[in-house]
């Protein structure tokens, strides 16, 4: 579908929207779009027509979550952080299903667990977009009726229907206030991701969280992150010798380490405890991508690579080197990564080919 979509919300305005087909980053309409649409009156306590931001922040710390088997669906966060910089760069929240699902299916293949059938993942987008919770959001089709969470999680039934979304206007205004949108955006990243993660999707949705954080610095009184148990890290490294479990690379810069990084197997994120048996000490690179999941490992603590990896030069390739090497053993004394760590990593993170293996997908 091209041209422009009609789309009729509740509130009393009409607006407009290009609703097109194809991606090229990310889309900038005119600055202050929502607030030139509708005005909205904000109390003294910071609330919006009666929302918090401490509610508005607990309501995206308990989005219901559908569950796969035991598979994460971080379909929603996903969502709404492209929603986040969506509005950041715009002013305006407002986004067609059309304008979306390429973008946002992208977002849930890259930081998602992998879907075997490429007509799923080209339309990943419609589920969230059905599902997120009214609350925070207001999905319409063109005609200015309510789409509710029974619908179709369909891509060509919400774009044969114009379907089109927008988070309510409370949301949008406590967004705006002070510090509201960096914390939102962390909150979700902190429950849903790790770190090098965060800094990835933030790249990919235009959110640029320093800036908005040198700006309006984040209560972190709001934030309720799980705390990281202080000595993980350096417990790690030292198991391994400060060199990577992968390729060996021990790199100084005179007595002090670099390049070098403790990464938790089962996400901190999603419950993985701060423990040597969960961590392995890895390069910059090879922890990007155990995060990613174009590594994994298998039962017998040997290194997998994704057969959806490709690379084209020599040092590209290096990386299908190390299928089948075996991890480098802890030092005595310290355990080796434990297998239930190892095959949660496998289920949730790996993105496996689709030739059957032993875990599922890889070489």
């Amino acid at each position: 579908m091209s041209g422009q979509t009609k789309i009729i919300f509740n509130e009393g305005y009409v607006a407009s929207a290009a609703a097109s087909r194809s991606y090229a980053g990310p889309r900038r309409f005119a600055p202050g779009l929502a607030s030139k649409l509708i005005g909205w009156g904000t109390s003294g306590d910071g609330s919006v027509d009666g929302l918090t931001p401490d509610e508005l922040l607990g309501l995206l710390a308990r989005l219901r979550q559908a569950r796969v088997g035991d598979v994460r669906v971080p379909h929603k966060p996903l969502l709404l952080l492209w929603l986040f910089g969506r509005f950041a760069t715009t002013g305006s929240s407002l986004a067609t299903y059309a304008e979306a699902e390429e973008p946002v299916s992208h977002l849930i293949n890259e930081f998602g667990p992998p879907v075997k059938s490429p007509s799923a993942a080209r339309s990943r987008a419609a589920m969230p977009f059905v599902h997120l919770e009214r609350e925070l959001w207001d999905l319409r089709d063109g005609q200015g009726r309510e789409i509710g969470t029974d619908a179709p999680e369909r891509g060509g039934w919400l774009t044969g229907r114009e379907a089109a979304g927008r988070l309510r206007p409370e949301v949008e205004q406590l967004l705006s206030s002070r510090g509201m949108l960096a914390a939102a955006a962390r909150l979700l990243l902190d429950r849903h991701f790790t770190p090098l993660l965060a800094d990835l999707i933030c790249a990919d949705v235009d959110l640029d969280l320093a800036s908005l954080n040198a700006a309006a610095p984040v209560d972190a009184a709001r934030i309720r992150r799980r705390a990281r148990r202080s000595g993980f890290a350096e417990e790690v490294l030292r198991a391994y010798a400060y060199q990577c479990a992968m390729c060996g690379f021990d790199g100084a810069l005179g007595r002090t380490p670099v390049g070098i990084e403790a990464a938790h197997v089962r996400w901190h994120s999603q419950d993985g405890p701060d423990d040597v048996a969960n961590g392995l000490a890895l390069c910059a690179l090879h922890h990007v991508l155990l995060d990613l999941g174009v590594l994994g490992l298998t039962a017998d603590r040997r290194i997998c690579v994704s057969g959806l990896y490709v690379a084209r030069n020599d040092a590209g390739k290096a990386v299908d080197a190390l299928a089948g090497q075996p991890l480098l053993a802890a030092r005595p004394g310290q355990p080796a990564v434990d297998i239930s760590y190892v095959s949660w990593h496998n289920v949730q993170v790996f993105k496996g080919s689709h030739e059957p293996s032993p875990w599922g997908a890889g070489r």
